[in-house]
């Protein structure tokens, strides 16, 4: 594993969003949800997709408080510009389980 400095590290700027509208990514070439994640009024709304379809429903996302790089460039992926990168970790079987603050805090708050 490569080292990096604390630097580094803080050039990537992961924050705390809510999804605020999800739907069914049809075009996408593996099984995705397009995201639609509120990161308050500094950034303000960002379009993501995610290939979570494993574990979660676009309906059940609504609400849903998630981490996300915000400073990587758009990527196109299909018909659709991807914003940000909404952040999760593999389960035993290699789905997406999204990251999450374990108590609420406001959107756009920057990890560190």
């Amino acid at each position: 594993m490569a080292e990096i400095s604390f630097d580094d590290f803080m050039k990537v700027d992961i924050r705390k969003g809510t999804i605020v509208r999800a739907e069914p990514f049809p075009e996408a070439r593996k099984p995705a949800i397009k995201l639609w994640v509120d990161f308050g009024d500094e950034i303000g709304e960002k379009k993501s997709s995610a290939q979570i379809t494993a574990h979660y429903d676009p309906e059940a996302l609504i609400g849903k408080e998630v981490l996300a790089v915000v400073n990587f460039p758009p990527r196109q992926i299909g018909p659709m510009r991807s914003e940000v990168l909404v952040l999760g970790l593999p389960d035993p079987d290699g789905e997406v389980v999204l990251l999450t603050p374990d108590k609420s805090v406001p959107n756009g708050a920057r990890m560190f």
